[in-house]
């Protein structure tokens, strides 16, 4: 038996992963299920650290204190796009893991890819087929597709109470 010790980093561009997702499953309020998506794309690896990067001011401190508590992970809410600062946090912490899984599809991404690969990281694509550039996956070592599989479909507590009752007759 092949003993693997790798060090692997996953960097989540949150709304690229949200926007692919919705389109997935064509409803607004699927989610990204980090219990099956971390485990299919960790395997036998052990997870260094998890960042989920996202644009904009409403996010949830329900998955902060999620990603925390489950894997030591972080959001860090961006300016604008997720871009800029996943880009700069992957390059920053390249020489300390041994493989960067990127989770999502944008080509952006691409110069980033090749960089890393130059200084000898491994580096991964995670992101939903449809949504996920070609040239990315194609520069990457390997690619996952996110798949329904990975993903549901939140409702609130205010949501469940209103299926729950019936209409009077």
């Amino acid at each position: 038996m092949v003993h693997i010790s790798q060090s692997v980093a996953i960097l989540v561009d949150g709304n690229n992963i949200e926007k692919g997702l919705h389109t997935l499953t064509g409803k607004a309020n699927a989610m990204l299920n980090f219990d099956s998506i971390i485990s299919k794309l960790i395997a036998n690896r052990s997870l260094n650290r998890l960042v989920y990067f996202r644009e904009g001011e409403n996010i949830s401190s329900k998955l902060a204190d999620r990603l925390h508590e489950n894997y030591y992970g972080t959001v860090v809410p961006c300016y604008k796009s997720a871009d800029i600062p996943l880009t700069i946090h992957a390059t920053q912490i390249s020489d300390k893991v041994d493989t960067i899984i990127i989770l999502s599809g944008d080509s952006d991404y691409v110069e980033l890819v090749r960089h890393l690969r130059s200084r000898g990281v491994r580096v991964e694509i995670a992101a939903v087929q449809n949504c996920t550039a070609a040239v990315l996956i194609e520069e990457a070592d390997h690619y996952t597709p996110i798949t329904i599989d990975d993903c549901f479909i939140f409702t609130s507590p205010l949501q469940k109470s209103f299926k729950k009752k019936k209409p009077k007759k």
